[in-house]
């Protein structure tokens, strides 16, 4: 059987028992897609084991952030954790073609479309959710669940107010917690499921791993 390095798949953590189980499913999707490979699931918030825990003990590895923008998770958390080791670290899951798939495969017949994420003051993180906005079916909206930015309630209403009959809702979250839960009170008709529902993220998380074992043989050639 292949000697695979590990797959240190680094989650923010979530204290949703049913976040925690999608998460966990998520992992496990990544395992059998690839017998013989040691998938480990480890969090950067709210949750154990956290990933600064597992590096150490886990050099033989590539980290894959289950993580949507390159913010500040990937760029300290993360990267506190691996410092001082070879251990390589993956781009995050998104932006990626495959997620503005899925939220397009999932979304409903509707008059307008609000793209749900979670608030930050990065600016790139930003940009990333608008450019996924402008590429959704009608040029979705944007609101946020945190932070500043347009609220998603208040994006609805306005939406509503337009002449909108049918608002949905394409949630750019990975897994169901209280930022996901907080949608199905924001007034819209439909809501798009958590992402990591998507067998296809699971392939996308392969497809990180297998791009760093790449990179990585390539620099000792």
């Amino acid at each position: 059987m292949h000697r695979y390095p590990t797959l240190i798949a680094v989650a923010h953590g979530t204290r949703s028992a049913n976040g925690r189980r999608q998460l966990q499913e998520l992992a496990a999707a990544v395992a059998r897609r690839r017998p013989g490979l040691d998938v480990r699931l480890c969090y950067v918030d709210v949750q154990e084991p956290k990933v600064a825990a597992i590096v150490p003990s886990t050099p033989h590895a590539v980290v894959v952030p289950l993580l949507l923008s390159a913010g500040y998770h990937v760029r300290v958390d993360i990267a506190e954790a691996v410092a001082g080791t070879n251990v390589p670290v993956t781009a995050p899951l998104g932006p990626d073609p495959v997620l503005l798939e899925s939220l397009t495969r999932n979304l409903p017949a509707a008059d307008a479309v609000v793209l749900a994420a979670a608030g930050s003051s990065d600016p790139g993180w930003r940009a990333d959710v608008e450019s996924f906005a402008a590429a959704l079916p009608g040029r979705a909206r944007v609101g946020y669940v945190s932070g500043t930015g347009p609220r998603v309630p208040d994006v609805v209403a306005r939406l509503r107010a337009d002449g909108a009959k049918r608002v949905a809702i394409a949630a750019y979250l990975l897994a169901d917690g209280l930022f996901y839960r907080s949608l199905g009170n924001a007034g819209a008709d439909s809501v798009t499921p958590p992402l990591c529902r998507d067998v296809a993220v699971a392939d996308l998380v392969l497809g990180r791993f297998d791009s760093a074992l790449l990179t990585t043989a390539g620099s000792r050639l």
